[in-house]
């Protein structure tokens, strides 16, 4: 006989935006996050991934994509299926005006990519590499783009499987060139990103 356990959330949706909404007020460091039916703390950064988005929108700007690469991990995101997961992603490339008037938890329509960039908590493995691309792949984002520092290395995955993840990944290490397919249409140098490593 096999025993399947199942994943069972820690309390509802609507429960956690309220406590998520009370913690922002009381505490100006700390941002919770709701992915996979689990309440997160997304940790305060650190320099050096100040450093990484800064470098990210730097070159998203000087590409003149037209996109705008919202950084500072506090723009909320609905994500996962039927949208039970609430996000905050280190960055998110939208075009201008996307998020005007949505709330602190806004839906995914118009969102290009999503970023993380890895940071040394103890739950960063499961986090940004398997939940939340699962989550955003879920919520049919095109492109999700993981800055990993840890094992100094950029991956764009992209071709969202709703259910099943992203089905494509092309990963260079730190000092290589990325291409970004359009609509990103830019190539990041990531030379840069070697600085940043901890």
């Amino acid at each position: 006989m096999t025993v399947m356990a199942q994943h069972t959330s820690q309390m509802s949706v609507e429960e956690f935006e309220e406590l998520a909404a009370h913690v922002a007020k009381k505490f100006d460091a700390v941002r919770l996050e709701f992915i996979n039916g689990r309440v997160g703390i997304k940790g305060m950064t650190d320099g050096n991934h100040s450093e990484v988005i800064r470098w990210l929108q730097e070159s998203f700007l000087m590409a003149g994509t037209g996109l705008w690469l919202y950084g500072g991990g506090e723009l909320g995101l609905r994500i996962e299926k039927y949208r039970k997961g609430r996000a905050l992603p280190d960055a998110v490339l939208a075009p201008r005006g996307t998020f005007a008037g949505k709330g602190d938890w806004a839906e995914t329509a118009g969102v290009v990519m999503t970023v993380e960039v890895t940071s040394y908590d103890a739950d960063t493995h499961r986090r940004d590499r398997e939940e939340k691309p699962a989550g955003y792949a879920d919520s049919g984002i095109p492109y999700y783009l993981l800055i990993d520092r840890d094992d100094h290395s950029v991956t764009l995955f992209s071709d969202p499987d709703p259910g099943g993840g992203y089905r494509s990944a092309v990963r260079k290490a730190f000092g290589a060139k990325l291409s970004l397919p359009d609509p990103l249409g830019i190539e990041l140098d990531t030379e840069e990103l070697k600085q940043y490593v901890d």
